[in-house]
């Protein structure tokens, strides 16, 4: 290569990326508290312990992977057929395998192109008909980065791609969640299946009991009907919640990609699935900040103030090189005989002088951009913050919650065992026992509705933090 393109393409790597008029990249102010506030929930700690439990806390729920955090090998293994299967999570990697080659091709542009080509010129015309051969190996148009838009265009596309990866990242951590409230879901459901067929069971005897009263004498009319209604009413409630699980079992093949294996779905009883303890008051808001959706805003925040360094560097001159080194020779036989070396080299300097605001609107559209950019980084901050602020409420109310709706059973299966006695022994009207068989029914479905909330609300928790999107914690 001739020493005047080498000096030249030596010189022109230098001065690439010398300056970046990139701004530095603004503070968020989400606006929240430091620390959510003690709830009875949440385990009290002593001031010199608080940073100690808040970065237990930060390993133990962001990093605990979910076969670690999800104790039943049902589900465990449900979730990894849906994190192998599901298209959604499938396109969303693909989102990252897509914007890793965005990245490679916009870093691309920070070194030349070298490429080798052969040409044959024939002219002719009234003059003899002239051929010319050459074969060359050149650079064609690379821009020398003085003011680093070439630098800033590959910042952006590279902030680009780690704010996809955190999308997926994300997205995992929703299938994850989904498939564990849906498998819940399909438990608590069975689980009321089986209470209204027990029910319908039962109330179908009863009623066949009354109706034999009936022809004896020992009853009215509107005892069997009375009795009929709670019939119809249980297979009503049998019926729906038949439904209600097929549906419940499509749902989980949607989530898993595929056919879902019956012995992998749920007994008909809420399980204890999720293992996690008590987190300690005081705990700091900014372990939401490994959140990977958060973590995909900043991203974005970085990438859009990228965007404004490159559209700040259009106002500057621009040069670009061309060049090649290579043979010439009117003969092909000979191309590379000696004296038939050629070399150009042609630099090119762009300078915007007018271009009817198009540049300045460039830079405030980029700049609105970052704003924008800016505002959703902070808004994902507070929406993270109120989602982990429910779920602690709501797991104070919901034990609460269970512990009330525990005692209600059994002071309405008390209650139902007396009236069934002072019935039986004509001290009852039939009416006060169809209203403790309706307590006790009530109470049965309100206590699993109860505990399925309270263990979906520990997976809504366990996500909010940032937990789900790793397999396995540290060791």
């Amino acid at each position: 290569m001739s020493k005047p393109l080498t000096l030249a393409l030596t010189v022109a790597l230098a001065a690439s990326g010398c300056a970046t008029l990139e701004p530095p990249l603004p503070q968020a102010a989400p606006a929240i508290p430091a620390e959510w506030t003690s709830t009875p929930g949440t385990a009290s700690s002593t001031t010199g312990d608080a940073a100690a439990d808040a970065d237990a806390v930060d390993s133990a729920v962001s990093d605990i992977g979910w076969r670690d955090f999800f104790a039943d090998p049902r589900l465990q293994a449900l979730i990894g057929q849906s994190l192998d299967h599901n298209r959604d999570l499938r396109v969303a990697v693909l989102n990252v395998e897509r914007a890793r080659a965005q990245y490679r091709i916009q870093r691309a542009d920070r070194v030349p192109s070298l490429g080798a080509g052969a040409e044959l010129l024939r002219t002719g015309g009234d003059a003899p008909v002239n051929d010319a051969y050459s074969v060359g190996l050149g650079v064609a148009g690379f821009e020398l980065d003085l003011f680093g838009r070439v630098h800033n265009l590959g910042a952006a596309a590279l902030q680009q791609y780690l704010a996809t990866e955190e999308a997926q990242r994300s997205a995992q951590l929703a299938l994850v969640a989904e498939v564990a409230a849906g498998w819940l879901t399909l438990a608590a459901d069975q689980e009321l299946l089986r209470i209204a067929e027990a029910t319908l069971r039962s109330r179908e005897a009863s009623l066949s009991l009354a109706e034999r009263r009936h022809a004896l004498g020992g009853a009215s009319a509107l005892d069997v009907n009375q009795a009929r209604t709670l019939v119809e009413t249980a297979r009503a409630d049998a019926a729906r919640y038949a439904g209600q699980v097929a549906r419940d079992v499509n749902a989980l093949t949607l989530l898993a990609g595929g056919p879902v294996d019956p012995a992998l779905l749920p007994d008909a009883a809420v399980p204890q699935v999720a293992v996690a303890a008590p987190l300690p008051a005081g705990l700091p808001s900014d372990v939401l900040l490994r959140r990977p959706d958060i973590m995909a805003a900043e991203h974005g925040l970085r990438a859009a103030n990228a965007h404004i360094g490159a559209a700040r560097a259009a106002f500057f001159p621009s040069i670009t090189l061309t060049g090649s080194v290579g043979t010439a020779s009117n003969e092909l036989s000979g191309l590379f005989d000696s004296g038939t070396r050629a070399w150009s080299f042609m630099p090119a300097v762009n300078i915007p002088i007018f271009q009817g605001g198009r540049l300045r609107a460039a830079l405030g559209m980029a700049t609105a951009d970052r704003d924008i950019a800016l505002a959703q980084y902070e808004q994902s901050i507070q929406a993270g913050f109120r989602e982990v602020s429910d779920a602690l409420a709501l797991q104070t109310s919901l034990d609460g919650q269970i512990a009330a709706g525990e005692r209600l059973l059994d002071a309405a299966t008390r209650t139902l065992e007396l009236s069934q006695a002072r019935y039986d022994a004509g001290l009852d009207s039939h009416l006060q026992l169809l209203d403790a068989q309706r307590g006790q029914y009530a109470a049965l479905q309100g206590l699993v509705a109860v505990r399925l909330a309270g263990q979906v609300n520990q997976v809504s928790l366990y996500k909010a933090l940032g937990g789900g999107w790793r397999e396995r914690g540290d060791i």
